[in-house]
């Protein structure tokens, strides 16, 4: 049975549907911070495109740890919920905003919502900045293509934007057979880049698959000490890793973690060691976006799916992530 939440009204710029059109829609919401089973579905009024907006009938919504840390841990950069959570996104575009010209109805899209504050693909439909997006590749369907942006764009962002990865470099990924770590592997390779990658030993054939050199079982090795001379480090764990992972660093190397809390440790190692440490949070990127579905395009990247469920199943699409044991990403299917 659907629960009807309260709804402030439409975007600015923006107007409910017709007659001919749905006012509402299907969406996974909380009222309260916790486990999985405060995801509720519930009914709400459909949005409209502001200016410069596009809005998507979203097919598929990927799910990234980011969102069941938000839905469970108190000073979170949403809040305190009400709120529906979800970032990455494909679909067709229903109506576009004033002023957009890159996209029409019709078109079918995949991106990310602005990160952290542009949350709510977990729901039949969703507005989000124009250049939020890029055209779908015609070599995904809708949920290969939902479970690309917000991992992808880490990994591109961490690795290209960021690091400046060049062909020839050596590459440390953590948690490579993760939803980061697995693009990141392709990304590096499609790049030139000599790639080691931190894993299970029972993940080391996909890694391989997906073109790994070098793997280290982090549950037998302590990969600082078997892993030297490497240009980037590309952290998807966080604490203690962050530090010890300075160490595989040739000067002048860089660290990019993307745990963004308790970093002030190893920023001052780094400076001690002569290597650069950074701390990323992913953006929305037209750009990359567009980078990546080509490399999408050439099969250079391709995305590894744990498992898919429906949109009202997302309490267990969220029980399933939280337990790390996933390889690549989860997709809840939405049409």
């Amino acid at each position: 049975m659907l629960a009807i939440v309260p709804f402030p009204g439409p975007r600015p710029g923006g107007r409910l549907g017709t007659m001919s059109e749905p006012t509402t829609m299907r969406a996974i919401s909380q009222d309260v911070l916790g486990g999985p089973e405060v995801l509720t579905e519930v009914e709400l009024p459909r949005p409209e495109p502001g200016p410069s907006q596009v809005l998507v009938r979203v097919h598929a919504a990927g799910l990234n740890p980011t969102d069941w840390l938000h839905r469970s841990t108190p000073g979170m950069f949403l809040g305190e919920p009400p709120f529906v959570l979800g970032w990455d996104v494909s679909g067709v575009v229903e109506r576009v905003g004033i002023g957009v010209t890159l996209f029409k109805p019709g078109d079918e899209v995949f991106g990310m919502l602005p990160y952290p504050y542009g949350a709510g693909s977990f729901a039949e439909y969703v507005t989000g900045p124009a250049r939020a997006f890029a055209p779908k590749p015609a070599a995904l369907d809708h949920v290969g293509a939902a479970a690309v942006p917000l991992a992808a764009l880490t990994a591109w962002q961490a690795l290209v934007d960021t690091a400046q990865l060049k062909a020839g470099q050596r590459v440390l990924v953590h948690a490579a057979a993760g939803g980061v770590g697995h693009f990141a592997v392709q990304i590096a390779k499609a790049l030139g880049a000599h790639v080691i990658g931190t894993a299970s030993a029972g993940n080391h054939a996909f890694l391989r698959g997906l073109g790994a050199d070098e793997l280290v079982d982090y549950r037998e090795v302590d990969f600082a000490e078997v892993v030297r001379e490497v240009d980037v480090v590309l952290d998807a764990i966080g604490g203690e890793y962050s530090t010890r992972s300075l160490r595989t660093l040739r000067p002048g190397g860089v660290l990019v973690t993307i745990k963004a809390r308790g970093q002030q440790a190893f920023a001052a190692e780094a400076d001690r060691l002569g290597v650069r440490a950074e701390t990323l949070l992913v953006e929305a990127d037209h750009a990359g976006m567009t980078a990546l579905a080509d490399l999408i395009a050439k099969g250079q990247l391709r995305p590894t799916i744990a498992g898919t469920f429906p949109l009202a199943e997302a309490a267990k699409a969220h029980a399933l992530g939280e337990t790390g044991r996933t390889v690549g990403k989860l997709v809840l299917t939405v049409r």
